[in-house]
């Protein structure tokens, strides 16, 4: 799976912020000016293409009108609206009345391809480089099965008609002349749903994808975007609801510093939210619901589990293996749990899951979960809240108060592969130390699918699997803000801080019999 770009710091990445920043600044400041209007909107917004993209010369692209026009379209899906598209006259902020309903979510899609923005790549086919040598053996010719290989000018020429993509070309040239290629969105795609329109242009199957987000991270062209809701939170919050953010282990050391966690209450007071509280509590709370499942089903009932706190991977497991769903552990996520505690003590409040994942984002729209997570924000669209409210992280005085300690060192690595089943496997030793636990994880859609597939002809029977859509874990996701190598490290020492070893240990343990029940009795289905 490609992911060259991760920790790497572009223009695209500079956009793309400047996007989430700005659009978070106007909403802040014409909602809190009590003599605001849509017309106060309309103007700002409007204005908006041309602060991000200023003068008459294009920077990046042929016209800085193309720029203009992309940077339009990535406004509009900031503000979780439709695409504006060129085939008709739209105001940039147009919709956004309704959009800000408070039993609106936005409009599938979740990812976008902005059309005009794509480079219409070239996507899986050899070609020769520069590198050829015309050499006088001509492997390359001589294994080519459907002739499709000839030498003009003392150079291979492959017949893109004739070329059947076996690459044994490929395989067989002595100077690695020959590369394939495949279209970057495409290749990072764990789920295969990118494919070409009749312009060559990428084009998402929406039946096929799990929103994983990582082809919006490997686009070289910031063709691909996802829905946000930051101007739905920022209205709740100036509207006076009671907003209360609930962040996913990962955020360790995401907006700076080695971890700082004692500045996240200071900041997310100064954006206006009435709490925050930390999603590792709900990941204790998983880890022992698993392991009572577990404990209880497998080998019995179930010839191997699957942990459930990645959508993307539970999606693409249920999608592409129906006839094993139910090996799929049917716990409720963190972020469900975590809600869950929060809303007993505060009905009324307005719940934030704020992560690295887009594919929360599509959790969160299922009827099931709508009532327990109202919006979903990634830590890129957090940070472009905290830049147009002027807030300097590390600046910031540490809230010596937090009650961050409860959540277990176990829970807190939720964020990293392989802390998941390490969690559950650390309570059933808790429970019944004498049994032995056999693990398996996978990371990206591709190794999850092979994994899946290998359980299914009895290669893990008796295993706990676990599937990560995302390298490296959620430390990976696509709304992370730090390379994954240096948040891995900050997740982990911060979760060797906490006073709680395993999930068992959590003070809340109890409650998670509670939570995990729907108003019948029963437990919850997907």
């Amino acid at each position: 799976m490609a992911d060259t770009m991760r920790g790497v710091y572009t223009n695209l990445t500079d956009i793309r912020r400047r996007v989430f920043a700005e659009v978070a600044r106007i909403v802040y400041e014409t909602t809190e000016n009590p003599n605001w209007s849509d017309a106060d909107f309309d103007t700002r917004f409007e204005e908006l293409p041309y602060q991000i993209v200023p003068g008459e010369v294009a920077t990046y692209r042929e016209s800085v009108f193309l720029e203009r026009a992309i940077v339009e379209e990535r406004i509009r899906l900031a503000m979780g609206l439709d695409q504006k598209g060129v085939d008709r006259p739209i105001r940039v902020s147009q919709g956004l009345e309704d959009a800000t309903v408070a039993d609106t979510y936005y409009n599938p899609p979740l990812i976008n391809v902005i059309k005009f923005a794509c480079n219409a790549c070239p996507d899986n086919i050899y070609t020769v480089t520069d590198m050829c040598q015309g050499c006088l053996a001509h492997p390359c010719r001589e294994i080519c099965r459907k002739q499709a290989i000839s030498f003009k000018h003392k150079r291979a020429v492959i017949d893109q008609e004739k070329c059947i993509k076996c690459g044994l070309c490929e395989r067989t040239c002595p100077y690695n002349a020959i590369h394939h290629f495949v279209r970057p969105c495409a290749e990072a795609c764990g789920m295969h749903a990118i494919g070409s329109d009749e312009h060559g242009r990428a084009e998402i199957d929406q039946k096929k994808c799990v929103s994983c987000g990582q082809c919006l991270i490997n686009c070289p062209f910031g063709a691909i975007a996802d829905k946000s809701q930051i101007a739905q939170v920022i209205f709740s919050i100036v509207g006076g609801d009671e907003v209360i953010a609930i962040v996913a282990p990962a955020f360790v050391g995401q907006f700076g510093g080695k971890g700082n966690v004692g500045k996240l209450r200071n900041a997310f007071a100064q954006l206006g939210f009435s709490g925050v509280e930390e999603v590792a509590i709900g990941a204790d709370l998983c880890a022992i619901e698993e392991a009572d499942d577990f404990m209880e089903e497998v080998p019995s009932e179930l010839p191997f589990m699957g942990t459930s706190c990645c959508p993307a991977w539970s999606s693409m497991a249920k999608m592409e293996f129906p006839e094993h769903k139910e090996c799929i552990s049917m716990a409720l996520t963190p972020m469900v749990l975590t809600a869950r505690m929060v809303r007993d003590n505060h009905p009324n409040a307005k719940i934030v899951f704020v992560g690295p994942c887009s594919a929360k984002k599509l959790e969160a729209m299922r009827e099931s979960i709508r009532s327990e997570v109202d919006f979903v924000l990634t830590f890129e669209e957090m940070a472009g809240m905290m830049k147009a409210k002027n807030i300097d992280y590390l600046k910031l005085v540490d809230d010596k108060n937090s009650d961050f300690e409860v959540a277990s060192e176990d829970g807190r690595n939720f964020a990293v592969a392989g802390g998941v089943a390490n969690a559950v496997v650390n309570v059933i030793q808790e429970r019944d130390p004498g049994r032995e636990i056999k693990v398996f994880n996978a990371e990206g859609l591709d190794n999850c699918r092979k994994m899946l597939r290998d359980a299914t002809r009895h290669k893990y029977d008796g295993y706990l699997l676990e599937g990560m859509a995302c390298p490296g874990g959620c430390v990976a996701g696509p709304g992370t803000l730090q390379a994954i190598n240096k948040s891995s490290a900050a997740v982990r020492r911060y979760a060797a801080k906490s006073p709680h070893k395993h999930a068992v240990d959590n003070a809340f343990r109890n409650l998670i019999h509670h939570l995990e029940r729907e108003e019948d009795g029963t437990k919850p289905k997907e």
